[in-house]
């Protein structure tokens, strides 16, 4: 646990679903925050043990490797991010799909022996990925949302690392308020929170980076999340073409578009971590009219090319109004 003190500003941080988290929030009271670093680390635990594809023990897992037509009833937070999942699922006709496991581990993006092994840098054979269909689709699955019952047809994978993570930064956001702690900033592994206001009155502000040579925007976020998909991490070259572990479940293979990164504002985390998986999977333009569609607040960035040496930020409508005035460049 760190301590850092700026007057009644305090920080802490910690490790967890094989990144890192980090929590500011004022503290004018100089409260203990022993309390406070045990409850952080013990929500991140409890979503580890339900939604972890890593951890063989946690309920995800369990059910991803349960006898095929066999019951299972979920805890009500996997059932929560379950149900959002299929949502967006239904909304984006697949472009995101909380049952890729099996492609995702297909690719090399699923667990392995350590959470930072390197990829073997291998593409699938393209029979392995024309295979893949089989034992994916969201299509497959049975759910009973008010029982919180779904149905394993059989082999089929769930993954939820496109929203598992923001849902986490909800959750803990949502214990602290309910301990007391009414003005903080969290971030889990780039995905970030903000509740109340610093020290003095002014707003959380967080910086949204974009392409290469180009100035991050700074935006007050107030009571709201941002989130970020793009394919600055987790990729791999292979005969000089570079593989992302961003994958569109309706081709089977990785992204290969000329969107760099999207960054989501939402009043919750966890939906924004999916709209922005979303919106990567879409691309550019596909992505761009569902944002518009669906009112989001998001940014694009382009990787650059002749024409945009720097690539190109394109903020949607939502995305205008909501920080008018009030963003940094």
């Amino acid at each position: 646990m760190q301590h850092a003190q700026d007057g009644s500003l305090h920080s802490l941080q910690g490790a967890t679903m094989g990144t890192t988290w980090s929590l500011r929030l004022a503290n004018p009271d100089y409260a203990p925050l022993a309390p406070v670093q045990a409850l952080v680390q013990q929500t991140l635990d409890a979503v580890i043990a339900q939604m972890s594809n890593w951890d063989a023990d946690s309920c995800l897992s369990r059910f991803n490797a349960a006898d095929a037509d066999s019951w299972h009833t979920l805890p009500p937070e996997l059932a929560q991010v379950l149900d959002a999942a299929l949502h967006w699922a239904r909304a984006c006709d697949g472009a995101y799909d909380p049952t890729v496991g099996a492609l995702v581990s297909l690719w090399g993006f699923g667990p392995r022996a350590h959470p930072q092994a390197p990829h073997s840098g291998q593409a699938p054979a393209q029979a392995d990925i024309d295979r893949a269909p089989q034992v994916c689709g969201h299509q497959r699955l049975q759910w009973q949302p008010q029982q919180r019952r779904l149905l394993q047809p059989g082999g089929l994978q769930l993954d939820l690392s496109g929203i598992a993570k923001g849902y986490a930064v909800d959750w803990v956001a949502e214990r602290l308020r309910a301990a007391g702690w009414q003005h903080a900033l969290l971030e889990i592994g780039g995905e970030i929170r903000a509740w109340g206001q610093k020290p003095g009155g002014q707003p959380w502000r967080v910086a949204v980076a974009g392409v290469a040579g180009a100035e991050p925007l700074v935006v007050p976020l107030g009571d709201g999340a941002l989130a970020s998909s793009g394919d600055h991490w987790h990729v791999f070259m292979q005969g000089g073409q570079r593989f992302s572990h961003s994958l569109d479940p309706r081709t089977c293979r990785p992204v290969a578009h000329a969107l760099t990164s999207v960054t989501v504002y939402h009043r919750d985390c966890m939906h924004a971590d999916a709209l922005a998986t979303v919106l990567t999977v879409l691309g550019p333009e596909d992505g761009w009219q569902f944002a518009l569609h669906q009112q989001l607040a998001a940014v694009f960035h382009t990787h650059p090319d002749a024409g945009q040496p720097q690539g190109q930020r394109r903020m949607t409508p939502a995305w205008e109004q909501r920080f008018a005035g009030s963003m940094k460049r």
